[in-house]
């Protein structure tokens, strides 16, 4: 079997997050992440410093490294940063393909089935990751991968903060959204994307831990790839 390059353990480890097998505060030690994935600590500590770079993990002096937990304000910032995005993607979109149509109305499908089947990490990730797509539909290249970087720390908020029913409330919001976009109501589509975002900045009054896992479950497991 070949040692993992850092990139492999960096997206080891953003699949790790978004499908919650390992969670919002727990501790990666570098010593363990290299031993799992057969490599030096240097080569652990470069895939580190990107995630780092990308806010999905911090370090400090006494814990070392760790998947970041954002505080409800941090949420919020986070919320308003997409706010500003999504609803200028919109407002300036061109007309938008029946194909690019159809799938987004076949990832909306996919939501709902991970929400019936209560599968959580696949519920947050299709449901933050609808957005990403979104903007790569509506031709915005750039601004998709500014949102692919707000992707993960958006699922690490739903896994705090988000209920099941605002899951739904949130699949169905884009349900809406791409029925506006299908007729071309783009003014009803802002206000749709608005009310959502809004929807999801109410949300943040309930606070959700997952139970720890151990970082020990990144074994064996297949790359992610965005």
């Amino acid at each position: 079997m070949q040692p993992a390059s850092s990139n492999v353990i960096e997206n080891r480890i953003i699949q790790a997050v978004l499908s919650e097998e390992i969670s919002p505060g727990e501790r990666l030690g570098e010593k363990d992440l290299g031993e799992i994935f057969g490599v030096s600590r240097t080569l652990v500590r470069e895939a580190m410093m990107r995630l780092s770079s990308r806010g999905i993990v911090a370090v400090s002096p006494r814990r070392g490294w760790f998947v970041i937990e954002p505080t409800v304000e941090e949420a919020r910032e986070t919320i308003e940063a997409r706010r500003s995005v999504e609803i200028g993607l919109l407002m300036t979109q061109k007309n938008i393909s029946a194909e690019m149509i159809k799938q987004l109305e076949a990832h909306v499908l996919e939501q709902q089935r991970a929400i019936d089947e209560n599968d959580l990490g696949r519920r947050s990730y299709l449901l933050g990751h609808f957005h990403v797509h979104l903007a790569a539909a509506l031709g915005n290249s750039i601004l998709a991968n500014i949102l692919e970087e707000l992707t993960t720390r958006i699922v690490l908020i739903a896994t705090l903060y988000q209920s099941k029913a605002d899951a739904q409330q949130s699949c169905d919001n884009h349900r809406r959204l791409v029925s506006a976009l299908r007729k071309n109501k783009v003014k009803d589509a802002v206000k749709i994307m608005d009310a959502h975002l809004t929807h999801l900045d109410k949300a943040l009054s309930i606070r959700k831990k997952m139970k720890p896992r151990s970082a020990d479950q990144l074994r064996g497991k297949a790359s992610f790839v965005p």
